[in-house]
Formats: C-alpha cells, sequence, structure tokens
C-alpha cells in the first residue's frame, strides 16, 4: 500500500484476464492437429472470425494479415474483459474503468494515423484536414471542423462507446441484484413477492451483458479496422 506498485481490485482483474487469455491460447495452439479437438476448432473458429470477417473483410489480404495480431488482441481482450463483469466473484469488467478503453483506444489512434503516414506520407494530414473538392473560402471552416472530428472526437468516441456501455450495464445488475437481496432478506412477508421479478430482471440483464459484451468487443475492432482502411485508401 502506499506505493505506485499497489494493485486494486480492477488491475487485479485485469491481470487475471490477461493470464487467462495467454494460458487459453497457449494451449489452443500449441498441438494443432490436422483433425482439430473441440477446443482447437473454438479457438480457430475465433480466429478465424477476427481474420475474415474483421481483418480481409475490410483491409484486403496483405494489410488484414498485416494489423491482424493487433485486430486479433483487442477482440478476445475486449470479450475478455468485458465478461468478468457478470462472473461470479468478480462481478466487475476489466473495462469498466477508464484506463483500458483509453489505452486500446490510443494505441488504435497512433496505429491508423501511422498507418496513414506510411502509406501516403505527403497527403495523409493534408486530405484528413483539407479535404479535396471543397471551394477555398470554405476551409476556414472546414478544416477546424475536420481536425476536431478525425483526430479529436474519434479517439475520445472511441474509448467512451466501450466505457459507457459496460459501466451502464454493471449498475443495471448491481440495483437488480441488491433489490432482490433486499426484498427476499429486508422486505416485509408480502412484498418477498416483488424478488422474484427483480431476480427475473437480474437474470435478463445478466443475458443481455453478455451479448453486449462480445458486440462491444466487435465494434470496438472493426472500428479500429475502419480507420485503417480510410487511413490506407488510396484516394490517400
Amino acid at each position: 500500500m502506499g506505493t505506485p506498485f499497489e494493485l486494486n481490485r480492477i488491475m487485479l482483474v485485469r491481470l487475471f484476464v490477461a493470464v487467462v487469455i495467454i494460458v487459453v491460447f497457449t494451449i489452443g495452439v500449441r498441438r494443432l492437429r490436422v483433425v482439430p479437438t473441440k477446443f482447437q476448432s473454438l479457438i480457430e473458429l475465433g480466429l478465424d472470425f477476427v481474420r475474415v470477417g474483421i481483418a480481409e473483410d475490410l483491409l484486403g489480404k496483405k494489410d488484414g494479415k498485416r494489423f491482424l495480431p493487433l485486430l486479433t488482441t483487442f477482440f478476445f481482450m475486449i470479450v475478455a474483459m468485458n465478461i468478468t463483469g457478470i462472473v461470479p466473484g468478480i462481478n466487475i469488467a476489466g473495462t469498466a474503468v477508464i484506463g483500458v478503453p483509453l489505452l486500446l483506444a490510443a494505441i488504435a489512434y497512433v496505429t491508423w494515423i501511422y498507418a496513414g503516414l506510411r502509406k501516403h506520407p505527403g497527403s495523409f494530414l493534408r486530405n484528413a484536414l483539407i479535404p479535396p473538392g471543397v471551394p477555398w473560402p470554405l476551409y476556414i471552416l472546414v478544416t477546424p471542423i475536420e481536425f476536431l472530428s478525425t483526430f479529436i472526437v474519434r479517439p475520445v468516441t472511441h474509448t467512451l462507446r466501450l466505457l459507457m456501455n459496460l459501466i451502464v450495464g454493471h449498475l443495471l445488475l448491481v440495483l437488480c441484484f441488491l433489490a432482490t437481496q433486499y426484498f427476499f432478506v429486508t422486505a416485509p412477508s408480502f412484498f418477498k413477492l416483488f424478488g422474484l421479478g427483480t431476480l427475473a430482471f437480474g437474470f435478463a440483464f445478466t443475458l443481455l451483458e453478455i451479448l453486449i459484451a462480445l458486440l462491444q468487443a466487435y465494434v470496438f475492432t472493426i472500428l479500429t479496422a475502419v480507420y485503417l482502411q480510410l487511413a490506407l485508401a488510396d484516394e490517400h
């Protein structure tokens, strides 16, 4: 305690998730078989989903292969950290505090700017801030708007989109199960029946949280791929 290296609960959850991901994928790809086991098939299905459904679909085979490690890491890291929000005994998502969403958004931000500058060193920033085809007097308005939307708003929304959905979901589950505990334990006899309703809502929101955990990972990853696609587009 009181040192720069102290670990709070959310950091322990993140470290736990990182270890689980490393162990799962190490086991899953350590001894690949021509006829895969069920576990290997599940791992390959997840990897192929990111490779084919996101990376190659948006970036093509060459650039998709180039950025596949980043996109794969984003997807599975976010899924795993989101899911911890409904794991009994943990009950908090690793992405429900701004540190991880901000870090991932910053990595995506730096990567697509680097990709754009490397592919189009002489025109990437110019076309991003001074889009062609606009009458020159309008650049007084267009350029500041393009700067804010592309270089400020984009990474901020990329961060908040992931963060806020997990916070809201976590609060809904907390409210439902706290209400359930109150009705079952503290409320007078007749009102205990309301605990069945709040328990049902808690279960429904838990299923919804699983869907949101997967959806948010997909949205974050595919938006990163879209930004890379825009940075690498030939019109730059």
